[in-house]
């Protein structure tokens, strides 16, 4: 199966050339993509376009823009029940605590399998009507051998990017007793979810887990083979951070509150700071400052962090317009964190970019450049979303 999408009125592929260092969206007028088999085959001018009569399916863009599929880097999206009251008592003037996860679990480990996949099903599909092509999915809402191995198997039966996180919260049972439970899940909780995850995460912060604890818990995953991750720095500034890059993680999240120390360790590390306007919209938290990180040198990403508790939004475009708006990146900037930023953070050179040989992700939108991602925020601008060359069907 072929496909050629043309007359491209901008693309954004993410490829620069070896000339335009400044301009890493590699960014692209009057242009056509052609698919193969459910990669990029071929990437430039509209007017050098192969042949049209050798192609299968032929999609005039009409002079719109056309982007990478967006790569959300952290969700939460095997949950049951919802905290809507806790979020009319937030903006109410209550502050958010990292305890509220736990009435999460309790609906949680109260819905069936079946529950729980019907609703993870939902929210995939709900994200890729927004142009969401690549989602990671954390665990955490178990937080017993039983639970979390069924959340992890169920995330992997939607995407490869499976997180193991077990150390999200000490759960109730376990009161007072944070160390035996951090046994239970660098230990039989652990060897029951490797096999379903790629990744292994804790959330290092106050009312949470401690350094120490953390290390465990990431350490232990490290040697089960699986990759780091960690939530740090959410509810004020830590050790979180270093830690994550001490360990080489591939990404750490939230970064609401960072000492000058954390960005020039950030700034020289690998590890991705992944930003979530949606959780300081929702808890009323204060926006990170994009603009001094990116003007650092660290490398950023943005994602949605889908859960019931902090921040429920599936919206990608929601997230770019808060980040333009309220956190100091230009459209431009934004766009690339919520694909090529994301892809980064996932350790993946096969998504977030519109390249030969890359997965033909690809989003076209209702308007002519990528900056109406922020100028128009809450209008649906996604037009049609192709996942590995497919079309997901929903309007030209």
């Amino acid at each position: 199966m072929t496909l050629l999408i043309t007359n491209i009125g901008e693309l954004t592929t993410n490829a620069p050339s070896a000339d335009a260092s400044d301009d890493r969206t590699g960014t692209l007028h009057e242009a056509a993509v052609l698919v193969e088999g459910g990669r990029i085959a071929w990437v430039g001018s509209a007017a050098d376009a192969p042949d049209a009569s050798a192609v299968d399916e032929i999609v005039d863009a009409a002079g719109r823009a056309v982007i990478p599929g967006f790569v959300d880097s952290h969700s939460h999206l095997v949950f049951g029940g919802d905290r809507a009251v806790e979020f009319e008592e937030r903006m109410a003037g209550r502050k958010y605590a990292a305890g509220g996860i736990r009435s999460t679990v309790a609906a949680t480990r109260a819905a069936t399998d079946d529950e729980l996949r019907r609703r993870l099903r939902g929210f995939i599909d709900e994200m890729r009507a927004q142009g969401t092509t690549t989602v990671e999915i954390k665990s955490g809402y178990g937080l017993s051998v039983a639970d979390e191995e069924r959340l992890v198997r169920l995330a992997a039966e939607v995407t490869p990017e499976v997180t193991f996180l077990g150390a999200h919260v000490v759960p109730a049972e376990y009161a007072d007793r944070a160390e035996e439970y951090v046994d239970l899940v660098v230990g039989p909780m652990l060897d029951a979810c490797a096999p379903h995850a790629r990744w292994v995460d804790v959330f290092c912060e106050t009312g949470a887990f401690t350094v120490a604890q953390s290390r465990r818990v990431l350490e232990a995953g490290v040697a089960r083979g699986l990759a780091p991750r960690v939530h740090a720095s959410q509810l004020g500034p830590g050790e979180g951070i270093a830690l994550a890059v001490e360990l080489g993680a591939a990404s750490v999240d939230h970064g609401t509150y960072l000492t000058e120390a954390d960005v020039t360790a950030l700034a020289a590390s690998d590890t991705v700071l992944t930003l979530l306007p949606g959780v300081e919209f929702s808890t009323r938290q204060p926006y990170p400052d994009a603009r001094r990180l990116i003007d650092a040198g660290v490398t950023v990403a943005l994602a949605c962090d889908t859960n019931p508790g902090s921040s429920f939004t599936s919206s990608m475009p929601f997230c770019i317009a808060i980040a333009v708006r309220d956190m100091g990146m230009t459209p431009a900037e934004a766009v690339w964190a919520a694909t090529a930023g994301g892809a980064r953070a996932l350790r993946r050179d096969d998504v977030g970019v519109i390249a030969p040989g890359a997965r033909a992700d690809l989003v076209l939108l209702d308007a002519p450049t990528r900056i109406h991602l922020a100028y128009r925020p809450g209008v649906p601008l996604v037009a049609q979303v192709w996942k590995d060359g497919v079309a997901a069907g929903i309007r030209l």
